[in-house]
């Protein structure tokens, strides 16, 4: 069974104080790409673009999870967005988001994705996981968490 703590890194947890989508969207590629993860930014920005074209990320209990499914990655890696104030972002429950689970990762692990999407959705449908997570001071008190759990 895969852990979410398993791909996360404290460098791709980011506290942002954005008003929009778009805006939260690009902040937290720029934190994924000055961590390293990223072969070519804009590629996965685009990505990340088109696959919210398809239908909202946002799936209800203030958060959403974009992602990004590409090649010329081997593993895959989740940036964490907590917002000050909540953003639309045309969820699917009508709640604004104040928690981004940014998925990056190679194409061709449809299964490990599947499992990296239920172990997060599984997470954030409690309550009290997003309580914690929203009211953590530093991005080692939000790995922390995972951990714990």
């Amino acid at each position: 069974m895969i852990k979410i703590i398993d791909y996360l890194d404290p460098a791709l947890v980011a506290f942002l104080d954005v008003s929009s989508r778009d805006e939260a969207i690009i902040a937290l590629v720029d934190v994924i790409d000055r961590s390293g993860k990223l072969r070519d930014k804009n590629t996965f920005y685009q990505a990340i673009i088109e696959r919210e074209k398809i239908v909202s990320t946002g799936v209800g209990m203030s958060s959403a999870i974009p992602h990004a499914k590409l090649a010329e990655y081997d593993d895959f890696f989740i940036a964490i967005g907590i917002l000050k104030k909540g953003i639309d972002w045309q969820a699917l429950d009508g709640s604004f988001v104040r928690l981004i689970f940014m998925i990056g990762g190679p194409d061709d692990k449809q299964t490990e994705y599947l499992q990296i999407l239920s172990g997060l959705t599984h997470g954030i449908k409690d309550d009290a996981v997003r309580k914690k997570i929203l009211t953590a001071e530093s991005p080692q008190a939000v790995i922390e968490f995972f951990k714990q759990s």
